[in-house]
């Protein structure tokens, strides 16, 4: 005996929905009333009346049912073939994601997991056990670990379409890992002139992750002369040049203004990029690859310096001077306050001074 258990409006995607049925514990999904004869196509309306012209369509399935409607009438669901597991149901698995077009350094993850499974588990079928107990057991940090379990997690999803079972999320756990002190510059103009010396893009960039708070490898390296006012003034990025996905305008220091000047031509256009003069920016490894040589020859850069220290350095800065993580979040570019007050935390700022505390009068 079928019977009806349930019916809802389901999220798709982004701007797509469909009913889910539940019909004698079997699911079954539909996008427009031609099951039931009916002319609603909700799918085709403007995204924000969907929800709704889906949850109409629902009340005509529940129509459609009461009148002796059945599911079955109109798809008859096959049971699955069962997939065998193989050897290169890791590369299937891969290749299958770096379809989908995730981004450069998302895809270069799942390459690298696959690389090292291949060689640490030889020709056998990965399971959820075996990865699992290759990833305790490996010498890597803490760090390393979780973030090989948060891709292989992302991985398991295509892998189960190759016959994988199991996740390795039932044999580990993410670990707590100790924060890591990116280690601010005591003296900032030391250190830009010695890097002026070196190489004067790096120098721009370093002078922009430290007076505007722009994090290097992508707002920096990706402006444009059309995200900088004509008075060189500020600095404005859109929601999607930045990682925090929120249109974001920065001040820009007087002291900043004459070497952004010394960059553009008479010929620049606002398409061009500011550190290349065209409309292509440099790779995303340049100035990873730049601040790496520099740093060997540096007789001034200390242990846990890094490129990203600029930004930490003028982040201790703007908030000592204001008190205000609101601003701060902002000038950061941080998705919320908790984030800026992890930020400070990770930085070891001194939120406390021995005179604030209580004492007896």
């Amino acid at each position: 005996m079928f019977s009806f258990q349930s019916i809802k409006v389901v999220k798709v995607s982004k701007e797509r929905y469909c009913l889910s049925l539940i019909w004698n514990n079997c699911r079954f999904r539909f996008y427009n009333g031609d099951p039931i004869a009916s002319v609603s196509k909700p799918q085709a309306l403007p995204p924000a009346e969907r929800p709704i012209g889906f949850e109409h369509l629902a009340f005509e399935y529940k129509i459609a049912i009461d009148k002796g409607w059945k599911p079955t009438d109109y798809w008859t669901e096959e049971k699955p073939k069962e997939i065998k597991p193989s050897r290169s149901m890791l590369d299937d698995a891969v290749k299958q994601k770096l379809s989908q077009g995730y981004s450069r350094h998302y895809n270069k993850q799942f390459k690298w997991i696959a690389s090292i499974l291949k060689k640490e588990l030889k020709s056998t079928v990965p399971t959820a056990k075996r990865v699992a107990d290759f990833l305790d057991n490996s010498r890597w940090s803490i760090a390393t670990k979780n973030n090989f379990r948060r891709h292989y997690i992302a991985l398991e999803k295509t892998l189960n379409m190759y016959g994988y079972q199991g996740s390795i999320k039932t044999f580990t756990s993410n670990r707590r890992c100790p924060a890591k002190l990116h280690k601010p510059y005591r003296d900032v103009q030391a250190i830009l002139t010695e890097i002026m010396e070196y190489n004067r893009a790096l120098h721009l960039c370093c002078l922009l992750s430290y007076g505007c708070l722009l994090r290097p490898h992508r707002e920096i390296r990706l402006l444009t002369w059309a995200d900088i006012s004509e008075d060189f003034n500020q600095i404005s990025l859109s929601g999607n040049q930045n990682k925090g996905k929120r249109n974001r305008i920065v001040p820009v220091g007087e002291y900043i203004k004459p070497y952004l000047k010394a960059f553009k031509s008479p010929l620049s256009t606002n398409e061009d990029n500011v550190f290349t003069g065209k409309k292509e920016p440099y790779n995303p490894d340049y100035f990873k690859t730049l601040w790496t040589r520099y740093k060997r020859k540096s007789k001034l850069i200390e242990k846990d310096q890094t490129l990203y220290s600029f930004r930490h350095t003028g982040a201790i800065q703007v908030y000592e001077k204001t008190g205000s993580l609101t601003k701060l979040q902002q000038v950061m570019g941080h998705s919320s306050l908790q984030v800026s007050l992890t930020y400070l935390r990770g930085l070891e700022v001194k939120q406390l001074d021995v005179f604030d505390m209580p004492s007896l009068r």
